[in-house]
């Protein structure tokens, strides 16, 4: 017993040092996913690396001024502050409101829906507002001193806008995002991949959200810049443990065709599970792109039971689909036939009742103008009356045959 557990032990260490190693080389080769921040606390700099300020969301910067004292909460709100109380200039919002700065600064903060009060004919009825300049390091003119920065200078354009210089030792350069990029389970959906950034979820292995065993093909549709999409190239994929589960690509995203965002590229993944397991497998798909860090993201697939080959299954149901098929066609045949023989050629007799004698009659007909057509009730006796006298039978004849014109029960 105690062999057979030092040999699980053993196992375990070879394929967690085996998983290790890959996380190692994927982190050597640039190839680990560029994440969604936890906040949205973050910004992309001119050259698109993302820095995550997350970190700093709350901190206070103070400024004293004449009348109030300014206070800039990074990635909070900004505020004054004075004997009549708080007036809010505005509260940050992480919608487009974190940007790339010009000229000497590096980034822009905007905080939108401050106070109201003698601001209510403000630019879109937005209240007070306020404008952040970040600079990464010192002030231009040195006042910073140390610690985690300060605010530089403030200057009130009105009283409802504030400009505010901020100086701070910026976080360090992160990755290379390929902006624009998205993945996603449908043509216009980006669950997958936002932005460049890999979604919460997918940056890395969850059991919670693995895929079933019963689903055996999953399609994601990617859209890029139309004018950067050519950067995008063929996808690989690593699968944890190696052995138990076989992943095939295919579609327009597995040859490395340009995706657009008026025509997807399609990325299908066909796995099939050879080898039942407790945990789930790990898929990891990387997409490299030219000049940008590669974009990637995991999926865990389930395999509670082992699958048989794709192509035995699909032949063994279109071979039962195209028997079906034929079984339907061929009893809406004998059905349709047996209905019009019952309705059009069960009362016939003779010649009528053999398919297509009654047509063949019509045109015979029309063909001949009526002249060998059948004579009507009246004409044969016209006929018959106007023949010669010596057509006639004798009188002795007529009443020879007279007792057989008698009804039934008539009088002899």
């Amino acid at each position: 017993m105690q062999n057979m557990r030092g040999f699980l032990d053993h196992f375990a260490m070879h394929h967690l040092l085996i998983h290790v190693i890959s996380v190692v080389i994927l982190q050597a080769l640039g190839g680990v996913s560029v994440a969604v921040p936890s906040s949205g606390c973050y910004v992309f700099d001119n050259s698109s690396h993302i820095y995550d300020f997350s970190s700093w969301i709350g901190q206070p910067f103070e400024y004293d001024g004449v009348d109030a004292d300014l206070v800039v909460r990074f990635c909070k709100d900004v505020e004054t502050r004075s004997q009549k109380g708080y007036v809010a200039f505005g509260r940050y919002d992480k919608f487009n409101n974190f940007r790339s700065g010009f000229g000497s600064a590096n980034f822009v903060q905007e905080y939108y829906n401050g106070d109201l009060t003698s601001c209510e004919i403000s630019y879109d009825k937005l209240g007070r507002t306020a404008q952040v300049n970040i600079f990464c390091g010192d002030c231009p003119s040195g006042q910073c001193k140390g610690g985690l920065g300060c605010i530089c200078n403030v200057n009130y354009e009105s009283t409802c806008r504030v400009v505010v210089d901020l100086a701070i030792p910026c976080e360090k350069q992160g990755p290379r995002v390929f902006e624009g990029f998205t993945v996603g389970f449908h043509p216009r959906a980006w669950e997958i991949v936002h932005n460049g950034l890999t979604q919460i979820g997918f940056e890395k292995a969850h059991s919670e959200f693995s895929f079933g065993t019963e689903q055996t093909r999953i399609s994601l549709y990617m859209t890029a810049i139309a004018s950067s999409s050519s950067l995008v190239q063929k996808p690989t994929i690593m699968v944890y443990p190696e052995k138990g589960l076989e992943v095939k690509l295919s579609g327009t995203g597995a040859s490395g065709s340009p995706p657009t965002t008026l025509s997807p590229t399609v990325l299908v993944l066909d796995w099939r599970c050879d080898q039942a397991r407790d945990s789930p497998y790990e898929v990891t798909v990387t997409i490299p792109v030219k000049g940008y860090d590669p974009v990637q993201f995991t999926f865990t697939k389930m395999c509670e039971y082992k699958q048989s080959e794709n192509g035995a299954a699909m032949e063994g149901w279109a071979i039962f689909g195209v028997l079906s098929c034929i079984l339907v066609v061929v009893s809406s045949i004998v059905c349709c036939g047996g209905f019009i023989y019952q309705t059009r050629v069960g009362n016939l007799r003779g010649l009528d009742a053999l398919p297509g004698v009654t047509v063949v009659s019509a045109c015979l007909d029309i063909l001949s103008g009526g002249a060998h057509g059948y004579s009507r009730t009246e004409e044969i006796n016209n006929r018959f009356a106007n023949q010669v006298s010596w057509d006639h039978q004798p009188v002795s004849a007529q009443e020879k045959r007279r007792p057989l014109d008698r009804s039934y029960g008539s009088m002899i």
